[in-house]
Protein backbone atom coordinates (compact mmCIF):
# COMPACT_ATOMS: atom_id res chain seq x y z
CA UNK A 1 0.00 0.00 0.00
CA UNK A 2 2.81 2.41 0.82
CA UNK A 3 4.52 1.66 -2.50
CA UNK A 4 1.28 2.27 -4.38
CA UNK A 5 0.67 5.50 -2.46
CA UNK A 6 4.12 6.71 -3.39
CA UNK A 7 3.39 5.98 -7.05
CA UNK A 8 0.13 7.91 -6.81
CA UNK A 9 1.88 10.92 -5.30
CA UNK A 10 4.46 10.91 -8.12
CA UNK A 11 1.86 10.84 -10.88
CA UNK A 12 3.02 14.20 -12.35
CA UNK A 13 6.38 12.62 -13.10
CA UNK A 14 4.71 10.26 -15.59
CA UNK A 15 3.13 12.91 -17.81
CA UNK A 16 3.88 13.22 -21.52
CA UNK A 17 5.35 16.69 -22.21
CA UNK A 18 3.63 16.74 -25.61
CA UNK A 19 -0.01 15.92 -24.83
CA UNK A 20 0.33 16.87 -21.12
CA UNK A 21 -1.56 13.72 -20.13
CA UNK A 22 -0.47 10.55 -18.37
CA UNK A 23 1.79 8.46 -20.58
CA UNK A 24 0.06 6.00 -22.92
CA UNK A 25 2.19 3.21 -24.40
CA UNK A 26 5.31 4.92 -23.01
CA UNK A 27 8.51 4.81 -25.08
CA UNK A 28 11.96 6.05 -24.09
CA UNK A 29 14.56 7.47 -26.49
CA UNK A 30 18.40 7.53 -26.18
CA UNK A 31 18.49 10.99 -24.55
CA UNK A 32 16.50 9.59 -21.58
CA UNK A 33 13.12 11.30 -22.07
CA UNK A 34 9.85 9.40 -22.39
CA UNK A 35 6.70 10.15 -24.41
CA UNK A 36 3.49 8.54 -25.59
CA UNK A 37 4.21 6.31 -28.56
CA UNK A 38 1.55 8.01 -30.68
CA UNK A 39 2.62 11.56 -29.71
CA UNK A 40 6.29 10.96 -30.57
CA UNK A 41 5.51 9.12 -33.80
CA UNK A 42 3.24 11.95 -35.03
CA UNK A 43 5.84 14.54 -34.05
CA UNK A 44 8.64 12.84 -35.97
CA UNK A 45 6.39 12.24 -39.00
CA UNK A 46 5.69 16.00 -39.21
CA UNK A 47 9.21 17.23 -38.37
CA UNK A 48 12.01 17.94 -40.85
CA UNK A 49 14.66 16.70 -38.40
CA UNK A 50 14.53 13.86 -35.89
CA UNK A 51 15.06 15.40 -32.44
CA UNK A 52 13.84 15.14 -28.87
CA UNK A 53 10.74 17.36 -28.39
CA UNK A 54 11.91 18.17 -24.84
CA UNK A 55 15.71 18.71 -24.88
CA UNK A 56 15.98 19.26 -28.70
CA UNK A 57 18.79 16.67 -29.01
CA UNK A 58 19.13 15.75 -32.70
CA UNK A 59 19.46 12.11 -33.80
CA UNK A 60 21.30 11.36 -37.03
CA UNK A 61 19.12 8.32 -37.61
CA UNK A 62 15.56 7.86 -36.37
CA UNK A 63 15.61 5.51 -33.34
CA UNK A 64 13.36 2.49 -33.31
CA UNK A 65 10.58 2.90 -30.75
CA UNK A 66 9.80 0.07 -28.31
CA UNK A 67 7.34 0.21 -25.45
CA UNK A 68 9.06 0.65 -22.08
CA UNK A 69 7.49 -2.32 -20.29
CA UNK A 70 8.61 -1.28 -16.80
CA UNK A 71 7.31 2.24 -17.24
CA UNK A 72 4.09 0.90 -18.80
CA UNK A 73 3.39 -1.20 -15.69
CA UNK A 74 3.98 1.81 -13.41
CA UNK A 75 1.70 4.02 -15.49
CA UNK A 76 -1.07 1.46 -15.50
CA UNK A 77 -0.87 1.26 -11.72
CA UNK A 78 -1.08 5.01 -11.54
CA UNK A 79 -4.17 5.07 -13.76
CA UNK A 80 -5.86 2.36 -11.65
CA UNK A 81 -8.25 4.09 -9.20
CA UNK A 82 -7.40 3.59 -5.56
CA UNK A 83 -8.82 4.67 -2.25
CA UNK A 84 -6.47 6.31 0.26
CA UNK A 85 -8.51 8.59 2.52
CA UNK A 86 -6.14 8.17 5.42
CA UNK A 87 -3.11 9.65 3.69
CA UNK A 88 -2.43 13.20 4.71
CA UNK A 89 -1.15 13.85 1.16
CA UNK A 90 -4.78 13.61 -0.12
CA UNK A 91 -5.92 16.70 1.78
CA UNK A 92 -6.05 19.80 -0.36
CA UNK A 93 -2.98 21.93 0.33
CA UNK A 94 -2.76 25.61 -0.62
CA UNK A 95 -2.67 25.79 -4.40
CA UNK A 96 -4.34 22.38 -4.91
CA UNK A 97 -7.80 22.01 -6.42
CA UNK A 98 -10.40 20.95 -3.84
CA UNK A 99 -12.98 18.23 -4.31
CA UNK A 100 -16.36 19.79 -5.02
CA UNK A 101 -18.20 16.84 -3.39
CA UNK A 102 -16.37 16.95 -0.05
CA UNK A 103 -17.99 18.56 3.01
CA UNK A 104 -15.99 19.79 5.95
CA UNK A 105 -12.27 19.04 5.43
CA UNK A 106 -11.86 18.90 1.64
CA UNK A 107 -9.60 16.43 -0.10
CA UNK A 108 -7.45 17.18 -3.12
CA UNK A 109 -9.21 16.77 -6.46
CA UNK A 110 -7.61 14.11 -8.66
CA UNK A 111 -9.98 14.29 -11.66
CA UNK A 112 -12.56 16.58 -13.18
CA UNK A 113 -15.64 15.18 -14.90
CA UNK A 114 -16.72 17.01 -18.05
CA UNK A 115 -20.13 15.33 -17.82
CA UNK A 116 -20.82 16.19 -14.19
CA UNK A 117 -18.88 19.49 -14.54
CA UNK A 118 -17.32 19.12 -11.07
CA UNK A 119 -13.99 17.88 -9.69
CA UNK A 120 -13.60 14.83 -7.44
CA UNK A 121 -11.16 13.52 -4.89
CA UNK A 122 -10.15 9.87 -5.06
CA UNK A 123 -12.98 8.81 -2.71
CA UNK A 124 -15.80 10.61 -4.50
CA UNK A 125 -14.39 9.63 -7.90
CA UNK A 126 -14.77 5.91 -7.12
CA UNK A 127 -18.43 5.66 -8.31
CA UNK A 128 -17.32 6.63 -11.83
CA UNK A 129 -15.50 3.28 -11.96
CA UNK A 130 -18.20 1.23 -10.23
CA UNK A 131 -21.53 2.57 -11.55
CA UNK A 132 -22.14 1.49 -15.15
CA UNK A 133 -24.04 4.69 -16.10
CA UNK A 134 -21.10 6.83 -15.00
CA UNK A 135 -18.34 4.84 -16.68
CA UNK A 136 -18.93 6.74 -19.94
CA UNK A 137 -18.32 10.12 -18.28
CA UNK A 138 -15.27 11.90 -19.63
CA UNK A 139 -12.61 12.32 -16.96
CA UNK A 140 -9.70 14.71 -17.31
CA UNK A 141 -6.96 15.99 -15.02
CA UNK A 142 -8.15 18.55 -12.46
CA UNK A 143 -9.31 21.65 -14.34
CA UNK A 144 -10.15 24.96 -12.65
CA UNK A 145 -11.89 26.27 -15.78
CA UNK A 146 -14.63 23.70 -16.24
CA UNK A 147 -17.10 26.44 -17.18
CA UNK A 148 -15.02 27.08 -20.30
CA UNK A 149 -15.73 23.47 -21.32
CA UNK A 150 -19.50 24.05 -21.30
CA UNK A 151 -21.64 25.74 -23.93
CA UNK A 152 -22.79 29.04 -22.46
CA UNK A 153 -26.07 28.81 -24.37
CA UNK A 154 -27.14 25.21 -23.76
CA UNK A 155 -25.03 24.28 -20.69
CA UNK A 156 -23.83 21.18 -22.52
CA UNK A 157 -20.29 19.86 -22.94
CA UNK A 158 -18.36 21.21 -25.91
CA UNK A 159 -17.75 18.16 -28.09
CA UNK A 160 -17.65 19.43 -31.68
CA UNK A 161 -15.51 22.03 -33.49
CA UNK A 162 -17.19 24.19 -36.14
CA UNK A 163 -14.53 24.93 -38.76
CA UNK A 164 -16.78 27.48 -40.44
CA UNK A 165 -17.08 29.64 -37.32
CA UNK A 166 -13.74 28.56 -35.79
CA UNK A 167 -15.36 27.75 -32.43
CA UNK A 168 -16.15 24.82 -30.12
CA UNK A 169 -19.86 23.87 -29.89
CA UNK A 170 -22.06 21.39 -28.11
CA UNK A 171 -24.39 18.81 -29.69
CA UNK A 172 -27.39 21.15 -29.33
CA UNK A 173 -25.50 23.85 -31.28
CA UNK A 174 -25.00 21.35 -34.09
CA UNK A 175 -28.71 21.14 -34.81
CA UNK A 176 -29.82 24.62 -33.76
CA UNK A 177 -27.31 27.08 -35.14
CA UNK A 178 -24.63 25.45 -37.29
CA UNK A 179 -26.57 23.61 -39.99
CA UNK A 180 -24.55 23.29 -43.17
CA UNK A 181 -21.30 24.26 -41.45
CA UNK A 182 -18.19 22.16 -41.70
CA UNK A 183 -17.84 20.34 -38.38
CA UNK A 184 -15.32 17.87 -37.01
CA UNK A 185 -14.59 16.21 -33.70
CA UNK A 186 -12.42 18.10 -31.24
CA UNK A 187 -9.67 15.48 -31.43
CA UNK A 188 -9.58 15.71 -35.23
CA UNK A 189 -9.29 19.50 -35.18
CA UNK A 190 -6.71 19.28 -32.40
CA UNK A 191 -4.52 17.08 -34.58
CA UNK A 192 -4.79 19.55 -37.45
CA UNK A 193 -4.07 22.49 -35.19
CA UNK A 194 -1.25 20.51 -33.57
CA UNK A 195 0.44 20.27 -36.96
CA UNK A 196 0.11 24.03 -37.43
CA UNK A 197 1.37 24.56 -33.90
CA UNK A 198 4.36 22.34 -34.59
CA UNK A 199 5.14 24.33 -37.73
CA UNK A 200 4.80 27.60 -35.84
CA UNK A 201 7.01 26.28 -33.03
CA UNK A 202 9.71 25.31 -35.53
CA UNK A 203 9.56 28.79 -37.08
CA UNK A 204 9.73 30.42 -33.66
CA UNK A 205 12.68 28.28 -32.64
CA UNK A 206 14.52 28.99 -35.89
CA UNK A 207 13.83 32.69 -35.39
CA UNK A 208 14.91 32.39 -31.75
CA UNK A 209 18.18 30.75 -32.75
CA UNK A 210 18.74 33.47 -35.34
CA UNK A 211 18.09 36.22 -32.78
CA UNK A 212 20.34 34.51 -30.25
CA UNK A 213 23.16 34.34 -32.81
CA UNK A 214 22.54 38.00 -33.66
CA UNK A 215 22.61 38.91 -29.96
CA UNK A 216 25.85 37.02 -29.51
CA UNK A 217 27.40 38.71 -32.54
CA UNK A 218 26.18 42.13 -31.36
CA UNK A 219 27.63 41.63 -27.90
CA UNK A 220 30.91 40.51 -29.43
CA UNK A 221 30.88 43.57 -31.69
CA UNK A 222 30.18 45.84 -28.70
CA UNK A 223 33.14 44.38 -26.82
CA UNK A 224 35.36 44.81 -29.87
CA UNK A 225 34.08 48.36 -30.24
CA UNK A 226 34.95 49.13 -26.60
CA UNK A 227 38.45 47.77 -27.12
CA UNK A 228 38.75 49.77 -30.34
CA UNK A 229 37.54 52.95 -28.61
CA UNK A 230 40.12 52.58 -25.85
CA UNK A 231 42.86 51.84 -28.36
CA UNK A 232 41.86 54.85 -30.49
CA UNK A 233 41.81 57.11 -27.42
CA UNK A 234 45.23 55.85 -26.33
CA UNK A 235 46.74 56.32 -29.78
CA UNK A 236 45.35 59.85 -30.16
CA UNK A 237 46.37 60.70 -26.61
CA UNK A 238 49.88 59.54 -27.47
CA UNK A 239 49.94 61.71 -30.61
CA UNK A 240 48.82 64.79 -28.69
CA UNK A 241 51.22 63.98 -25.85
CA UNK A 242 54.07 63.67 -28.36
CA UNK A 243 52.98 66.96 -29.92
CA UNK A 244 53.03 68.65 -26.51
CA UNK A 245 56.46 67.13 -25.81
CA UNK A 246 57.74 68.39 -29.16
CA UNK A 247 56.52 71.90 -28.37
CA UNK A 248 58.00 71.67 -24.86
CA UNK A 249 61.34 70.42 -26.22
CA UNK A 250 61.37 73.22 -28.80
CA UNK A 251 60.64 75.72 -26.01
CA UNK A 252 63.48 74.36 -23.87
CA UNK A 253 65.94 74.35 -26.77
CA UNK A 254 64.95 77.89 -27.73
CA UNK A 255 65.37 79.16 -24.15
CA UNK A 256 68.72 77.36 -23.85
CA UNK A 257 69.92 78.74 -27.19
CA UNK A 258 68.89 82.29 -26.26
CA UNK A 259 70.57 82.01 -22.85
CA UNK A 260 73.74 80.50 -24.37
CA UNK A 261 73.90 83.28 -26.92
CA UNK A 262 73.32 85.84 -24.18
CA UNK A 263 76.10 84.24 -22.10
CA UNK A 264 78.55 84.38 -25.03
CA UNK A 265 77.66 87.98 -25.70
CA UNK A 266 78.00 88.79 -21.99
CA UNK A 267 81.44 87.17 -21.84
CA UNK A 268 82.58 89.21 -24.85
CA UNK A 269 81.22 92.38 -23.25
CA UNK A 270 82.93 91.59 -19.95
CA UNK A 271 86.28 91.20 -21.79
CA UNK A 272 85.80 94.57 -23.43
CA UNK A 273 84.82 96.11 -20.07
CA UNK A 274 88.02 94.73 -18.50
CA UNK A 275 90.15 96.09 -21.33
CA UNK A 276 88.41 99.48 -21.15
CA UNK A 277 88.95 99.62 -17.41
CA UNK A 278 92.69 98.94 -17.92
CA UNK A 279 92.91 101.65 -20.56
CA UNK A 280 91.05 104.11 -18.34
CA UNK A 281 93.47 103.35 -15.49
CA UNK A 282 96.42 103.86 -17.81
CA UNK A 283 94.99 107.14 -19.13
CA UNK A 284 94.32 108.38 -15.62
CA UNK A 285 97.94 107.59 -14.73
CA UNK A 286 99.20 109.35 -17.85
CA UNK A 287 96.95 112.31 -17.05
CA UNK A 288 98.47 112.62 -13.57
CA UNK A 289 102.04 112.38 -14.97
CA UNK A 290 101.38 115.05 -17.60
CA UNK A 291 99.76 117.30 -15.03
CA UNK A 292 102.79 116.91 -12.79
CA UNK A 293 105.10 117.59 -15.76
CA UNK A 294 103.16 120.68 -16.68
CA UNK A 295 103.61 122.07 -13.18
CA UNK A 296 107.40 121.40 -12.82
CA UNK A 297 109.79 124.38 -12.58
CA UNK A 298 112.68 122.36 -13.91
CA UNK A 299 113.04 123.33 -17.58
CA UNK A 300 115.62 120.69 -18.32
CA UNK A 301 113.48 117.85 -16.84
CA UNK A 302 110.44 119.13 -18.72
CA UNK A 303 112.25 119.17 -22.05
CA UNK A 304 113.88 115.77 -21.52
CA UNK A 305 110.57 113.93 -20.68
CA UNK A 306 108.21 115.86 -22.94
CA UNK A 307 108.72 113.75 -26.06
CA UNK A 308 108.06 110.37 -24.38
CA UNK A 309 105.24 111.58 -22.18
CA UNK A 310 103.18 113.05 -25.02
CA UNK A 311 103.10 109.88 -27.15
CA UNK A 312 99.66 108.14 -26.85
CA UNK A 313 98.42 104.81 -28.30
CA UNK A 314 96.15 105.10 -31.35
CA UNK A 315 92.39 104.98 -30.72
CA UNK A 316 91.86 102.07 -33.15
CA UNK A 317 93.86 99.89 -30.87
CA UNK A 318 91.06 100.09 -28.33
CA UNK A 319 88.51 97.17 -28.40
CA UNK A 320 85.41 97.83 -30.47
CA UNK A 321 82.23 96.08 -29.25
CA UNK A 322 78.59 97.14 -29.34
CA UNK A 323 76.29 95.78 -26.68
CA UNK A 324 72.73 95.16 -27.94
CA UNK A 325 70.34 96.28 -25.23
CA UNK A 326 67.26 94.73 -26.96
CA UNK A 327 68.24 91.06 -27.36
CA UNK A 328 65.34 89.73 -29.51
CA UNK A 329 64.45 88.16 -32.87
CA UNK A 330 61.43 89.57 -34.66
CA UNK A 331 61.51 86.81 -37.28
CA UNK A 332 61.49 84.07 -34.66
CA UNK A 333 58.61 85.68 -32.74
CA UNK A 334 56.70 86.04 -35.99
CA UNK A 335 57.13 82.34 -36.78
CA UNK A 336 56.04 81.33 -33.29
CA UNK A 337 53.06 83.65 -33.51
CA UNK A 338 52.01 82.04 -36.80
CA UNK A 339 52.36 78.59 -35.24
CA UNK A 340 50.25 79.69 -32.29
CA UNK A 341 47.54 81.03 -34.63
CA UNK A 342 47.49 77.76 -36.58
CA UNK A 343 47.14 75.71 -33.40
CA UNK A 344 44.30 77.97 -32.25
CA UNK A 345 42.55 77.41 -35.58
CA UNK A 346 42.91 73.65 -35.23
CA UNK A 347 41.44 73.81 -31.71
CA UNK A 348 38.35 75.46 -33.24
CA UNK A 349 37.84 72.72 -35.81
CA UNK A 350 34.94 70.29 -35.42
CA UNK A 351 35.55 66.61 -34.85
CA UNK A 352 33.31 64.90 -37.42
CA UNK A 353 32.23 61.26 -37.48
CA UNK A 354 32.01 59.90 -41.02
CA UNK A 355 30.85 56.53 -42.31
CA UNK A 356 32.10 56.21 -45.90
CA UNK A 357 30.12 54.11 -48.37
CA UNK A 358 31.04 50.44 -48.04
CA UNK A 359 32.93 51.01 -44.80
CA UNK A 360 31.36 49.72 -41.58
CA UNK A 361 33.74 51.44 -39.16
CA UNK A 362 33.24 55.18 -38.52
CA UNK A 363 36.07 57.58 -39.32
CA UNK A 364 36.90 60.52 -37.08
CA UNK A 365 38.31 63.60 -38.76
CA UNK A 366 39.02 67.25 -37.95
CA UNK A 367 36.89 69.62 -39.98
CA UNK A 368 37.82 73.33 -40.14
CA UNK A 369 35.14 75.94 -39.61
CA UNK A 370 33.39 77.37 -42.65
CA UNK A 371 35.70 79.93 -44.31
CA UNK A 372 34.67 83.56 -43.84
CA UNK A 373 36.82 85.62 -46.15
CA UNK A 374 37.42 85.05 -49.84
CA UNK A 375 41.08 84.52 -49.06
CA UNK A 376 40.14 81.56 -46.81
CA UNK A 377 37.87 80.13 -49.53
CA UNK A 378 40.64 80.36 -52.10
CA UNK A 379 42.73 77.98 -49.97
CA UNK A 380 40.40 75.26 -51.23
CA UNK A 381 40.35 76.37 -54.87
CA UNK A 382 39.81 73.46 -57.26
CA UNK A 383 40.48 73.97 -61.01
CA UNK A 384 37.70 72.56 -63.19
CA UNK A 385 37.40 71.64 -66.85
CA UNK A 386 34.19 71.00 -68.81
CA UNK A 387 33.76 67.47 -70.16
CA UNK A 388 32.98 67.76 -73.89
CA UNK A 389 31.73 64.14 -73.96
CA UNK A 390 28.76 65.15 -71.77
CA UNK A 391 27.84 68.45 -73.50
CA UNK A 392 24.40 68.77 -75.12
CA UNK A 393 24.49 69.51 -78.85
CA UNK A 394 23.30 73.13 -78.31
CA UNK A 395 26.17 73.87 -75.92
CA UNK A 396 29.46 75.17 -77.31
CA UNK A 397 32.65 74.95 -75.26
CA UNK A 398 35.46 77.49 -75.56
CA UNK A 399 38.44 79.02 -73.74
CA UNK A 400 40.09 75.63 -73.30
CA UNK A 401 36.82 74.09 -72.09
CA UNK A 402 36.40 76.68 -69.32
CA UNK A 403 33.39 78.43 -70.87
CA UNK A 404 30.05 77.05 -72.06
CA UNK A 405 27.54 78.97 -74.21
CA UNK A 406 24.13 77.85 -75.42
CA UNK A 407 23.42 78.74 -79.04
CA UNK A 408 20.52 78.23 -81.45
CA UNK A 409 22.55 76.09 -83.83
CA UNK A 410 23.56 72.60 -82.79
CA UNK A 411 27.14 71.35 -82.67
CA UNK A 412 27.76 67.99 -84.30
CA UNK A 413 29.30 66.14 -81.39
CA UNK A 414 30.06 62.43 -81.84
CA UNK A 415 27.67 60.02 -80.13
CA UNK A 416 28.69 59.22 -76.58
CA UNK A 417 26.85 57.35 -73.78
CA UNK A 418 27.63 60.19 -71.31
CA UNK A 419 26.17 62.95 -73.50
CA UNK A 420 22.90 64.69 -72.53
CA UNK A 421 20.57 64.23 -75.49
CA UNK A 422 17.66 66.42 -74.29
CA UNK A 423 18.60 68.54 -71.27
CA UNK A 424 21.00 71.40 -72.19
CA UNK A 425 23.58 70.40 -69.56
CA UNK A 426 27.29 69.67 -69.28
CA UNK A 427 29.39 68.09 -66.52
CA UNK A 428 32.97 68.78 -65.48
CA UNK A 429 35.61 66.08 -65.74
CA UNK A 430 36.75 66.31 -62.12
CA UNK A 431 35.29 63.93 -59.52
CA UNK A 432 35.12 65.65 -56.12
CA UNK A 433 35.10 63.41 -53.06
CA UNK A 434 36.51 63.19 -49.55
CA UNK A 435 37.79 66.78 -49.43
CA UNK A 436 36.85 70.49 -49.48
CA UNK A 437 36.67 72.32 -52.80
CA UNK A 438 35.87 75.85 -53.95
CA UNK A 439 35.28 77.29 -57.43
CA UNK A 440 33.75 80.41 -58.94
CA UNK A 441 31.83 81.03 -62.16
CA UNK A 442 30.86 84.15 -64.14
CA UNK A 443 27.27 84.04 -65.39
CA UNK A 444 25.85 85.88 -68.41
CA UNK A 445 22.19 85.71 -69.44
CA UNK A 446 18.81 85.40 -67.81
CA UNK A 447 18.49 81.77 -66.75
CA UNK A 448 21.08 79.15 -65.84
CA UNK A 449 21.60 76.47 -63.17
CA UNK A 450 24.84 75.80 -61.30
CA UNK A 451 25.22 72.68 -59.19
CA UNK A 452 26.69 69.25 -58.56
CA UNK A 453 25.52 65.72 -59.31
CA UNK A 454 26.44 62.08 -58.91
CA UNK A 455 27.82 60.35 -61.97
CA UNK A 456 24.60 58.31 -62.10
CA UNK A 457 22.56 61.36 -63.22
CA UNK A 458 20.62 60.11 -66.26
CA UNK A 459 21.73 61.50 -69.62
CA UNK A 460 19.02 60.32 -71.97
CA UNK A 461 15.45 61.61 -72.14
CA UNK A 462 13.55 64.59 -70.78
CA UNK A 463 12.35 63.29 -67.41
CA UNK A 464 13.19 64.65 -63.98
CA UNK A 465 15.81 61.93 -63.58
CA UNK A 466 17.94 63.89 -66.09
CA UNK A 467 17.27 67.49 -64.97
CA UNK A 468 19.73 69.17 -62.62
CA UNK A 469 18.14 69.65 -59.18
CA UNK A 470 14.97 67.68 -59.94
CA UNK A 471 16.06 64.30 -58.54
CA UNK A 472 17.89 62.81 -55.57
CA UNK A 473 21.19 62.67 -57.48
CA UNK A 474 21.75 66.41 -57.96
CA UNK A 475 21.71 69.80 -56.19
CA UNK A 476 21.55 73.18 -57.93
CA UNK A 477 21.24 76.97 -57.66
CA UNK A 478 19.17 78.69 -60.35
CA UNK A 479 20.04 82.26 -61.42
CA UNK A 480 16.78 83.44 -62.96
CA UNK A 481 16.39 87.10 -64.00
CA UNK A 482 18.48 88.43 -61.09
CA UNK A 483 16.75 86.09 -58.65
CA UNK A 484 17.96 82.90 -56.97
CA UNK A 485 16.28 79.53 -56.35
CA UNK A 486 17.67 76.35 -54.83
CA UNK A 487 16.54 72.95 -56.18
CA UNK A 488 16.96 69.37 -54.94
CA UNK A 489 14.70 66.42 -55.70
CA UNK A 490 12.16 68.84 -57.27
CA UNK A 491 11.93 70.82 -54.00
CA UNK A 492 12.32 74.58 -54.55
CA UNK A 493 13.70 77.13 -52.07
CA UNK A 494 13.32 80.84 -52.85
CA UNK A 495 16.44 82.87 -51.96
CA UNK A 496 16.29 86.59 -51.18
CA UNK A 497 19.73 88.12 -51.79
CA UNK A 498 21.35 90.82 -53.94
CA UNK A 499 22.26 89.67 -57.44
CA UNK A 500 25.87 89.17 -58.52
CA UNK A 501 27.04 87.71 -61.84
CA UNK A 502 29.84 85.86 -60.04
CA UNK A 503 28.86 82.81 -57.95
CA UNK A 504 31.16 80.95 -55.57
CA UNK A 505 30.52 77.28 -54.74
CA UNK A 506 32.02 75.71 -51.61
CA UNK A 507 31.78 71.92 -51.23
CA UNK A 508 32.72 70.28 -47.92
CA UNK A 509 32.24 66.66 -48.98
CA UNK A 510 33.26 65.02 -45.65
CA UNK A 511 30.88 67.26 -43.69
CA UNK A 512 28.06 66.83 -46.25
CA UNK A 513 27.80 70.59 -46.88
CA UNK A 514 27.26 72.50 -50.16
CA UNK A 515 27.19 76.34 -50.07
CA UNK A 516 26.53 78.93 -52.76
CA UNK A 517 27.91 82.48 -52.38
CA UNK A 518 27.35 85.75 -54.20
CA UNK A 519 30.87 87.11 -54.82
CA UNK A 520 31.49 90.87 -55.06
CA UNK A 521 33.48 93.02 -52.65
CA UNK A 522 32.18 90.67 -49.93
CA UNK A 523 31.10 87.03 -49.74
CA UNK A 524 27.31 86.75 -49.29
CA UNK A 525 25.90 83.33 -48.44
CA UNK A 526 22.97 82.55 -50.73
CA UNK A 527 22.11 79.04 -49.57
CA UNK A 528 23.69 76.16 -47.69
CA UNK A 529 22.40 72.60 -47.65
CA UNK A 530 23.50 69.79 -45.36
CA UNK A 531 23.18 66.15 -46.31
CA UNK A 532 25.30 63.00 -46.41
CA UNK A 533 27.12 62.45 -49.69
CA UNK A 534 27.70 58.81 -50.56
CA UNK A 535 29.75 59.06 -53.76
CA UNK A 536 31.83 61.45 -55.86
CA UNK A 537 30.23 64.68 -57.10
CA UNK A 538 30.67 66.40 -60.48
CA UNK A 539 30.02 70.13 -61.08
CA UNK A 540 27.14 70.59 -63.60
CA UNK A 541 25.78 73.55 -65.58
CA UNK A 542 22.43 73.95 -67.35
CA UNK A 543 21.73 76.94 -69.63
CA UNK A 544 18.89 78.66 -71.47
CA UNK A 545 19.52 80.14 -74.97
CA UNK A 546 21.89 83.13 -75.14
CA UNK A 547 23.36 82.28 -71.72
CA UNK A 548 26.93 81.42 -70.84
CA UNK A 549 28.90 80.28 -67.80
CA UNK A 550 32.66 80.72 -67.42
CA UNK A 551 34.74 78.84 -64.86
CA UNK A 552 37.01 81.44 -63.26
CA UNK A 553 40.75 80.92 -63.01
CA UNK A 554 41.75 81.55 -59.40
CA UNK A 555 44.88 81.25 -57.29
CA UNK A 556 45.10 80.84 -53.51
CA UNK A 557 46.84 84.22 -53.16
CA UNK A 558 44.22 86.16 -55.15
CA UNK A 559 42.31 88.85 -53.21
Amino acid sequence: MMAEAQLFVSQDEFTCSMCLDTLTDPVSIPCGHSFCLKCLTNFWDQSEVCNCPQCRHIFTTRPELHRNTVLDVVVKKIKKPRFSPHLSEDYAAPGNMECDACTGMKFRAVKSCLTCMISYCQTHLQPHFEIAAWKDHKLVDPDRNLKDKVCAKHQKSLEIFCKTDETCICMMCVVTGHEGHEKVELETERKEKQKQLGSTLRKIRRRLMKRQRKLKETRRAVEQMKISVEREVEENEKIFTDLIHCIEDARKKLVERIREQGKRETEKAEGVVEQLEKEIEELKKRDAELKELSETKDHIHFLQTFSSSCVLPADEDSPSFTVTADFSSEDLRKELSNLKNNLEKISQWNIMTLTPLGCRAPIFTLQPHEPCSRKEFLQYFCPLTLDINTAHSELRLSEENKKVTREETETEYPDHPDRFDYCPQVLCREALTGTRCYWEVECSGDNMLIGVAYKGLSRKGEGDECSLGFNDKSWSLQCFYSQYFDYHNSQQTVICAPYSPRIGVYLDWPAGSLSFYSVSHTMTLLHRLNTSFTEALYPVFSLDPDCSVTICHLTPCEH
